[in-house]
């Protein structure tokens, strides 16, 4: 399996020995050894999901990087945070997943949520089982435990990915800003609730609210 480590905060190192992963186009950076690349339009399982995306808006330019030796990735200098599935299911807005190890299932879900962030449908980039996953953001993002005693609002702008039991409830008309009186127009907020980890980032997209 393939092995990933960071070198400082911006750049992943994963080191392989005739493994492969899926890495979003273009962020290789350098490599040693020999490696192979192939792109993969649409970045889920088969034709299947493919459509999925394309229907969803949850597009993924993706490439399969195979070989023995050590490549490095990077996307415009964000921060990169480490994930490791022991076969729980990551959910993760498409841009942040930055490389993800081949042997994880990778897909599509319905949230009713996720897509709302950046206009792109109810629909979110999933990755799932025993492997790990580098996810990118803007700033240091913040992992942020919930559980049934202690549910978690945030800002769709500042959501990165989430996993485990969670439930989400997508709510409108309140958000930070509008409550101190800074906001404008229709402005969204998620409440997570159940138990698991939240990633967000000190910095917000924009969203089909406007300015968050």
């Amino acid at each position: 399996m393939a092995q990933f480590r960071l070198q400082g905060s911006k750049v992943l190192a994963v080191d392989m020995t005739g493994d492969s992963v899926r890495a979003k186009n273009g962020s290789m950076v350098a490599y040693e050894g020999e490696m192979t690349f192939k792109k993969k339009t649409g970045g889920g399982e088969g034709l299947r999901g493919m459509v999925t995306r394309r229907l969803t808006g949850e597009q993924m330019d993706v490439m399969e990087v195979r070989g023995h030796g050590t490549c490095y990735f990077a996307d415009r200098a964000s921060e990169i945070n480490l994930v490791t599935l022991r076969g729980e299911k990551l959910h993760v807005e498409a841009s942040n997943l930055l490389c993800a190890d081949a042997a994880l299932r990778s897909g599509t879900t319905f949230t009713g949520l996720r897509g709302s962030s950046q206009g792109n449908g109810l629909f979110t980039t999933t990755v799932e089982g025993t492997g790990q996953a580098a996810i990118v953001s803007d700033g240091t993002a913040v992992v942020l435990r919930v559980t049934p005693q202690t549910p978690l609002q945030v800002d769709p702008g500042a959501y990165i990915a989430h996993t485990g039991n969670l439930k989400q409830h997508f709510q409108s008309g309140v958000n930070f800003r509008t409550v101190i009186g800074e906001g404008s127009g229709e402005s969204f907020q998620i409440r997570f609730e159940g138990d698991g980890l939240v990633y967000v980032q000190p910095s917000e997209r924009n969203t089909i609210g406007g300015e968050t």
